[in-house]
């Protein structure tokens, strides 16, 4: 009995291992979370690792391997619980720039320190060519037809950021999905959903209003699966593009 349960355990730990080995594999983590990382790095860790994080004796982070880690999950773990007795401070990172420095620090050996985008020029972008406030609000400012903004940056990677303009559609999230409803006498109303449960949804429609619909009086409520907002591949410029990422990443709400 205990040898087949030392097999079963076995066989287990043999099925697990390789899925570790695969997510924490360099060439998994995307060149938009790696250069947002190198920004990061240059700004919080450099000062003490130095730009080739060889400057603390005994520690070479560009080497891909660490003391104290083998996991992404060790990582994580060092960077925000910090280690005790040692120099090495806790951070006090959101997702987005959390997921940026680990990549960065997984690929650290295999690329230069880029920037991401210019902050600056990606607002202008934002607020004028790209258009994106006749939609989007951002810190009291531009539309609620789609979500707010504000704290964009805290809850986004900039990946997923990076996929949002390219291939609106395919990265939308699902509490995102816009609605179009049809009432009983035939009146279209299309918005974004705030609320909603088993007999009404409460939305906001294409023209800024508050509306909140009982289902019992609706011909059709149809959850769209496709996105109002326009991909900005081939509208923008790749230069445009780092620029409106890094915008948004540094909108990181009230702190």
């Amino acid at each position: 009995m205990l040898q087949r349960w030392v097999l079963v355990f076995s066989l287990s730990l043999g099925a697990i291992r390789p899925t570790t080995q695969i997510r924490d594999r360099p060439g998994q983590y995307a060149q938009a979370d790696i250069q947002y990382g190198s920004q990061i790095y240059s700004a919080q860790c450099s000062p003490c690792h130095g730009p080739d994080g060889d400057s603390i004796e005994g520690v070479e982070l560009g080497s891909g391997q660490f003391r104290r880690a083998s996991s992404d999950a060790d990582l994580r773990t060092i960077v925000t619980m910090g280690i005790g007795g040692t120099a090495m401070p806790p951070f006090n990172f959101d997702a987005g720039e959390l997921t940026g420095i680990i990549a960065y620090l997984r690929n650290m050996r295999n690329v230069d320190a880029v920037a991401l985008g210019d902050v600056n020029r990606g607002r202008t972008v934002f607020e004028g060519t790209g258009n994106c406030m006749s939609c989007h609000r951002v810190n009291g400012k531009g539309s609620r037809v789609a979500p707010d903004l504000s704290n964009i940056g805290t809850i986004r990677t900039a990946n997923a950021l990076q996929s949002s303009l390219v291939d609106p559609t395919g990265s939308m999230l699902p509490v995102n999905r816009s609605v179009r409803a049809v009432t009983r006498d035939g009146t279209v109303i299309r918005g974004r959903r705030l609320n909603e449960d088993t007999y009404s949804v409460q939305l906001i429609d294409d023209h800024e209003h508050l509306v909140s619909l009982l289902k019992a009086n609706l011909r059709e409520f149809t959850v769209m699966k496709t996105s109002s907002m326009p991909s900005y591949e081939g509208k923008l410029s790749s230069q445009d593009l780092g620029d409106v990422i890094a915008y948004l990443l540094s909108l990181k709400g009230p702190r």
